[in-house]
C-alpha cells in the first residue's frame, strides 16, 4: 500500500526559520529604533529593506544579513559578533567603515539596549584575562600579531614600515610623505642635540631608530618581536648605524641604566592595564633628570573608558590580545603616580582615519600577493574588518591619537 505524502515535514521545517525571521524582524526594529545620527538600512534574506534615519544624512549605512543568524551573532555578542559574522559572510555591506562609523555614533543608545548577552561578556572578558601581560604573556601576545609575517606587513604599510599612525598635512599626501612628517614631529619634540642617548622602547622595524641614529644620537631600541628585531638590525646596518645602535630582544621591565631621552610610539596601548604602573615606573626610572620622553598612544573617550576596561572588544579578541587603551585622564594618573607629568600634548586623530585608509587599500589591492603567502579568505575578511574598525573609531572620534611630552615632576628632580 502506498502511503500518501505529506506537507508536515515541510510545515515543521519552515515554521521555526518563520518565527526565528520575525523574532529577528523585531529586533532590527529595536536597533533601528536606536540610531539617532545617520540613516541605516538593513536589508533581510528575504530582500526586505528596512531604514531608520533622514534619507538625507550624510553618514549613511547599509547592512545586509545572508542569514538571520547574523542577527543573534550581533546581538549576543556585540562588535565582536559583528566582526565574525563579517568574518563568515554571514553579513555583508557596501563601505564597512561607514557602518562601522554609524554604529559607532549611535554606540551610546545602543549600548543601552544591547550590550551583549551576559555569558557572552563573560566568557569574552575571561579569554582576555588569560592573555595578561605578564612577562611570558607579552611575548606571546606580540608575537601572535607581529610574526605574521615581515613579508605580509611589507605589503602594505610604507616603504619604511612604520606601523603606527602617520601625520597628514593633507588628505591628497601619499602615505610615505606623511609618515616622514611624523617622525620629524617626534625629532622635534625630543629636543634633540645629537650627543644624547636615546631609549626607544617597542622599536618596530626599526624606521625611528634608524632616524634617532642619523640624528647623531647613541640608541638602544627594544622589542619582543624576533621578526621585528631582525629587520630593525639589518636597517642599522644597511644604513651604516651598527655603531650607533643597540638593537635587543628585551621586555621593558627588563631595561638597565638610565637615558637622556626616551620614545615610545603606539606601545602603551600592548601594556594591559594591570602593567601600567611598571610602564611608567620603567620611563621615570629609565629617564635622567632634566631629560625628556615622548610617548605616542592611541586613548579611548573618557565617556567609554569605564565600560570598555570592563568588557572585550574585537581588537582585544581577534587582532591584539592583552591589549588595553588608556584615556588622556589615565595616561596623566599613571605618570603623576611614578613623579612625571604631561608637559605637552598633540592631537591627530583625523591623521590616524587616513593612515588606516590607505592602509586598507594597500591591503586590498595586494591581496593576491598576500593570498601566495598562505592566508585565506577568512583571514581577509577579519583584516578588512580590523582596519575599517579603527578608520570608524577615528572618523567618529570615539578613538583618538595623541603625541605627549613627558618629564620628571619637581618631586622626583629635587
Amino acid at each position: 500500500m502506498m502511503i500518501p505524502e505529506t506537507d508536515h515535514p515541510v510545515a515543521d521545517s519552515v515554521a521555526p526559520a518563520r518565527r526565528e525571521g520575525a523574532m529577528s524582524r523585531w529586533l532590527l526594529r529595536r536597533v533601528l529604533s536606536c540610531v539617532a545620527i545617520g540613516r541605516l538600512t538593513v536589508v533581510t534574506p528575504g530582500g526586505e529593506h528596512l531604514s531608520a534615519g533622514p534619507a538625507s544624512a550624510g553618514l549613511q549605512a547599509v547592512l545586509i544579513l545572508k542569514s538571520w543568524r547574523a542577527v543573534r551573532r550581533l546581538l549576543l555578542d556585540g562588535d565582536i559578533g559583528l566582526a565574525e559574522a563579517y568574518r563568515d559572510g554571514d553579513i555583508d555591506t557596501p563601505d564597512l567603515t561607514a557602518l562601522i562609523e554609524l554604529l559607532a555614533r549611535n554606540a551610546a543608545t545602543l549600548r543601552q539596549h544591547f550590550s551583549g548577552a551576559l555569558p557572552a561578556r563573560m566568557i569574552n572578558r575571561f579569554r582576555h584575562l588569560l592573555n595578561a601581560n605578564t612577562r611570558a604573556g607579552s611575548s606571546r601576545n606580540i608575537m601572535a600579531h607581529y610574526d605574521l609575517g615581515n613579508a605580509f606587513y611589507a605589503r602594505w604599510l610604507d616603504e619604511q614600515m612604520v606601523y603606527s599612525s602617520a601625520l597628514y598635512d593633507t588628505s591628497a599626501e601619499t602615505l610615505e610623505s606623511a609618515q616622514q612628517r611624523k617622525l620629524d614631529r617626534i625629532v622635534d619634540m625630543l629636543g634633540l642635540t645629537g650627543r644624547e642617548h636615546v631609549l626607544e622602547i617597542g622599536c618596530g622595524w626599526g624606521a625611528l631608530t634608524a632616524r634617532l641614529a642619523r640624528e647623531g644620537c647613541r640608541v638602544t631600541a627594544v622589542t619582543l618581536s624576533p621578526a621585528q628585531l631582525a629587520v630593525a638590525r639589518e636597517r642599522a646596518a644597511r644604513e651604516g648605524l651598527a655603531d650607533r645602535v643597540d638593537i635587543q630582544l628585551r621586555d621593558y621591565r627588563d631595561i638597565a641604566g638610565e637615558f637622556d631621552r626616551i620614545v615610545s610610539i603606539e606601545m602603551i596601548e600592548a601594556v594591559g592595564r594591570a602593567y601600567w604602573p611598571s610602564y611608567f615606573g620603567t620611563l621615570a626610572r629609565s629617564l635622567r633628570p632634566g631629560g625628556r620622553a615622548v610617548l605616542q598612544s592611541i586613548t579611548i573617550d573618557e565617556r567609554f573608558f569605564e565600560s570598555y576596561q570592563r568588557g572585550t572588544d574585537f581588537i582585544q579578541r581577534h587582532i591584539f590580545p592583552g591589549g588595553c587603551l588608556p584615556s588622556v585622564t589615565a595616561i596623566e594618573r599613571e605618570a603623576a603616580r611614578a613623579a612625571l607629568r604631561v608637559e605637552d600634548r598633540f592631537d591627530f586623530g583625523a591623521s590616524y582615519a587616513l593612515t588606516l585608509r590607505e592602509w586598507r587599500h594597500r591591503f586590498v589591492q595586494n591581496w593576491g600577493e598576500i593570498l601566495k603567502l598562505g592566508f585565506d579568505e577568512p583571514f581577509r575578511r577579519l583584516w578588512e574588518f580590523y582596519l575599517c574598525y579603527c578608520e570608524a573609531g577615528f572618523r567618529a572620534t570615539t578613538i583618538n591619537v595623541r603625541l605627549l611630552t613627558l618629564r620628571h615632576s619637581e618631586l622626583r628632580l629635587s
